[in-house]
C-alpha cells in the first residue's frame, strides 16, 4: 500500500519509523523538510548554517527513533529536539565569540526587499520570549497548548506573551522613521 503513509499521522508515521520503516521516515521528512528549514532559517542569518542545523534535527530524529514515545504530537517533539540543536549552536557561536573575539552575530545575506528587512528588523528587537513565541505561532503554526509544552509555560502565559509580542511589533512597525538629528543640531546652533 503506497499510499499508505501518506494518510497516517505523524505520530503513527514515527511509531513505524521505530519499527523499521524507511517509507514512515520518509514522509515525515516530506512533510517536515521545509518547515524545519524555516524554523532555523529564521532565527539564523545564514541559510547555511539554517541547513546544517535543520539536518542536525534530522540525524538526531533518526538517533532518537528507538526511544520515541506517543507523549506529544510529533512537531512537538521535532520542534524540542530543534530548539535544543539551536540553543546548543548558540552557545557555541558566544563561546567562540568570547575565545576569538569575533561578533557573535552571524552576518545576515543581502535582502532586496525593504519590507521584508523591516519585518525582520522589528522582530529582532523584541524581547527574546516574547519574538520565540511570535515565530512558533506564526511561522511554525503552533497551537498555544504545543507552544505551551515546548517552552514549559503555563498556556495563559504563551497568550499573553503573544499579544505583547503582536502589539509590540505592530508598534515598530508603523512608527514613523527617526529623524536626522543634523537639523536639529543645526537649528540649535542658530539659536546660539
Amino acid at each position: 500500500m503506497p499510499g499508505a503513509t501518506n494518510d497516517a499521522t505523524d505520530e503513527q508515521l514515527m511509531v513505524a519509523f521505530a519499527r523499521g520503516s524507511s517509507d514512515a521516515f520518509a514522509e515525515l521528512f516530506s512533510r517536515y523538510k521545509q518547515p524545519l528549514f524555516g524554523f532555523f532559517r529564521r532565527r539564523v542569518p545564514d541559510p547555511a548554517h539554517a541547513e546544517e542545523l535543520t539536518q542536525e534535527t534530522w540525524v538526531a530524529i533518526l538517533r532518537a527513533s528507538s526511544r520515541y514515545e506517543v507523549s506529544a504530537l510529533f512537531r512537538t517533539y521535532l520542534y524540542a529536539i530543534a530548539f535544543k540543536i539551536l540553543r546548543a549552536h548558540r552557545r557555541k557561536a558566544a563561546f567562540r565569540a568570547m575565545f576569538f573575539g569575533t561578533d557573535a552575530t552571524e552576518p545576515s545575506s543581502p535582502n532586496t526587499l525593504d519590507t521584508d528587512l523591516a519585518v525582520r528588523d522589528a522582530v529582532a528587537k523584541l524581547d527574546a520570549h516574547d519574538r520565540e513565541i511570535l515565530l512558533l505561532r506564526e511561522f511554525e503554526q503552533l497551537s498555544y497548548a504545543e507552544i505551551a509544552e515546548l517552552l514549559k509555560l503555563p498556556v495563559n502565559t504563551v497568550r499573553s506573551r503573544l499579544f505583547r509580542a503582536r502589539t509590540a511589533l505592530h508598534h515598530l512597525l508603523t512608527a514613523p522613521a527617526p529623524t536626522s538629528s543634523a537639523p536639529v543640531l543645526t537649528a540649535y546652533e542658530e539659536r546660539a
